[in-house]
C-alpha cells in the first residue's frame, strides 16, 4: 500500500509545539517535525505494545540494537556492533552529555556555523567555552555550495579546543559532505587532537542520490575519537517519542559518555524503543516513498524562489529543511519576522543558526500546505519590490 503524504492532519487538536506556538492563522514551517503520519508498521507496533497495558522501566532490547546494526550495514556498509550503542532520549541531550563528559571546564567546544541552534547553546549550558568558525558561502570558487572553511577553522581552534560538534548531513544547509571534505576534516581533527560528536540524524533522508558516509566509517583513523548520533526520529517522524542512539566504537570513550549520563538522563522511553525497532525493521518502503515526496517539495520551493528578486535557494542534498538567503530580498533586517507578520508564515530565523538574513523552511509537510505557504510568501515579496 502506498504511503499517504497528501492528507492534512489537524495537529492543533493535540499538543504540538509546531502548530500551537503561533496564532491559528499562521502556517508553521519551522521546527523540524513533519505533518505526516508515521508508517503503518510503526503505528501497528505501538498499538500492539499499548494493548499490553504496562509501561514500566525497560532496557534497550537486543532486537532494537540489532535492527540498527543491520540498518547501518545494509544502508551504509558500516558494520557497527550492538555493544557500541548507548541509547538515550535524544540527540540534543547527547550533545550536552558529550561536552560535559569530554571537556574540562576550561576547555573549548568548536562549532561551525550556520548550525542547528542547540549546538550554539551547548557550551553555555555545560559551562564550557565555545569557539566558532563560519562555513564558506556558495561561490564560483567552491562550486556554488556551502563548504568547510578550513582557514577559518584553523584561526578559531586553540590549544584549549577539545571537542568538535559536527553535523552531517548538515542542518540547515542540507549539505552531504563528500570524501575529500571528510578526509580533510579527519586530518584537522587529528592535527588538533580533537574528539568529535557527529550528529548524523538526517542521514536517511538523502534527496539527490548522493551516498551518505558516516564520518567514523569514512575516516577509520578517527573512529576511536568519534561519537555518532543516530535516531529514527526525523526520518520516521517519531521525534516526540524521544529515542536516540550514540554509536561509540571506542570502549573508553563509550564508558566516559555512559558515566556522564548517569543521573542526568531519564529512563528509556518504552514506546520510543518499540517505534524505533519497527521503523528500522520494516519502514524502508515507506522511507523511499517519503524521499520521493520530499524531492517534489524541493522542486516546488525552487519554482517559487526562482521568481523572488535577489533570493537564493540551493536545493538541499538531504533533510526536509531548506535554507533560503533573503538578505537582499527587500524584507528588512529580519526577513523571518517580516514573513511572520505580513505573510503569516512561520519559518526559522537564520540568526538563531548564526546567519541573520536567512530563513529555514521545513518542507516536511503536505504539498498543499507547502504551496499555500509559498503563495503567501510570494505575495508578500511582490508587494515589497520597488
Amino acid at each position: 500500500m502506498g504511503a499517504d503524504f497528501s492528507t492534512r492532519i489537524d495537529r492543533r487538536e493535540v499538543t504540538s509545539t509546531k502548530w500551537q506556538t503561533y496564532d491559528d492563522d499562521v502556517l508553521p514551517l519551522w521546527v523540524a517535525d513533519m505533518d505526516i503520519a508515521v508508517p503503518d508498521c510503526v503505528q501497528q507496533a505501538l498499538t500492539q505494545r499499548i494493548a499490553h497495558g504496562v509501561y514500566g522501566y525497560a532496557n534497550p532490547p537486543v532486537a532494537m540494537r540489532s535492527t540498527l546494526s543491520e540498518w547501518s550495514r545494509s544502508h551504509y556498509d558500516w558494520a557497527i556492533e550492538n555493544e557500541w550503542q548507548h541509547w538515550l532520549p535524544g540527540v540534543v541531550p547527547a550533545l550536552h552529555i558529550a561536552a560535559q563528559a569530554l571537556c574540562a571546564a576550561d576547555e573549548e567546544v568548536l562549532v561551525i556555523t550556520p548550525i542547528y541552534p542547540p549546538f550554539l547553546k551547548v557550551a553555555q549550558h555545560t559551562q564550557r567555552r565555545m569557539v566558532t568558525a563560519p562555513m564558506a558561502e556558495p561561490s564560483e570558487a567552491n562550486g556554488q555550495r556551502w563548504t568547510l572553511d578550513f582557514e577559518a577553522m584553523e584561526r578559531a581552534v586553540t590549544p584549549k579546543t577539545r571537542l568538535l560538534l559536527w553535523c552531517h548531513p548538515h542542518n540547515p544547509t542540507g549539505r552531504v559532505f563528500d570524501d575529500s571534505e571528510l578526509a580533510a576534516l579527519a586530518a584537522f581533527v587529528e592535527r588538533h587532537d580533537l574528539l568529535v560528536c557527529s550528529d548524523e540524524l538526517h542521514c536517511d533522508l538523502i534527496l539527490d542520490g548522493t551516498a551518505h558516509r558516516p564520518f567514523a566509517k569514512s575516516a577509520p583513523q578517527i573512529a576511536h575519537r568519534t561519537i555518532t548520533l543516530w535516531a529514527a526520529s526525523k526520518t520516521f517522524n517519531i521525534a516526540g517519542l524521544t529515542c536516540a542512539c550514540a554509536v561509540i566504537p571506542d570502549p573508553a570513550l563509550r564508558s566516559r559518555f555512559a558515566a556522564a549520563c548517569e543521573g542526568w538522563m531519564p529512563s528509556h522511553n518504552v514506546l520510543g524503543m518499540v517505534a524505533t525497532e519497527a521503523a528500522y525493521r520494516d519502514g524502508e518502503p515507506w522511507r523511499q516513498q517519503l524521499v520521493e515526496h520530499l524531492q517534489g517539495n524541493v522542486a516546488l520551493i525552487q519554482s517559487y524562489v526562482d521568481r523572488w528578486p535577489n533570493a537564493r535557494f540551493l536545493p538541499p542534498q538531504a533533510t526536509y529543511l531548506g535554507w533560503i538567503d533573503l538578505r537582499q530580498a527587500n524584507l528588512g533586517d529580519n526577513p523571518q519576522q517580516t514573513l511572520l507578520k505580513d505573510a503569516r508564515v512561520a519559518l526559522s530565523d537564520g540568526a538563531d543558526f548564526g546567519n541573520p538574513g536567512f530563513v529555514r523552511i521545513n518542507f516536511g509537510t503536505t504539498r498543499d500546505i507547502l504551496e499555500e505557504a509559498l503563495q503567501r510568501i510570494d505575495r508578500c515579496i511582490a508587494t515589497r519590490q520597488p
